[in-house]
């Protein structure tokens, strides 16, 4: 990284329901007790984002939200709004990215890897499907007061 003198960023992105959970609570024999919840919908709200690392400089995190009400019906991020977000990314941090992000479908589609393909500031890098841990698993020894 510091060779290309680049920043370093990691992307993820993750999904919000705005429906209140429905939960139990106690009450006196008798007497239901009432919740009341504002603003009831069955609307979500993704959000992809990018933190932002490099040697010398404050870290940065760039986000954007994907609403559900969409003209397109797309309850997630398509490949162009990973497109937008990039481009604004670049032009904020102002040098070359290196990218590093999961498997998702989005990223793996054809006009994500021209996007990429074309852009000699952004080197990307998959994280595998299953990262194992880095130690072996340990064995389970019973403790000497564990009564059964």
């Amino acid at each position: 990284m510091a060779a290309l003198d680049a920043w370093l960023v990691f992307e993820d992105e993750a999904g919000f329901s705005m429906t209140p959970p429905t939960t139990r609570t106690w009450s006196r024999r008798g007497h239901t007790p009432v919740i009341r919840v504002r603003g009831r919908s069955r609307r979500r709200l993704s959000v992809a984002a990018l933190a932002c690392y490099k040697s010398g400089e404050p870290s940065r995190l760039i986000y954007r939200p994907c609403p559900d009400a969409r003209p397109d019906g797309r309850k997630s991020f398509s490949w162009k709004d990973y497109h937008d977000l990039l481009q604004t990314a670049h032009q904020q941090l102002g040098g070359p990215i290196v990218l590093v992000w999961d498997n998702l479908n989005t990223h793996l589609t054809a006009g994500m890897r021209r996007y990429i393909a074309d852009r000699d500031w952004l080197t990307v890098f998959q994280l595998p499907p299953y990262a194992p841990y880095d130690a072996p698993p340990r064995p389970i020894v019973p403790s000497p007061t564990l009564t059964i």
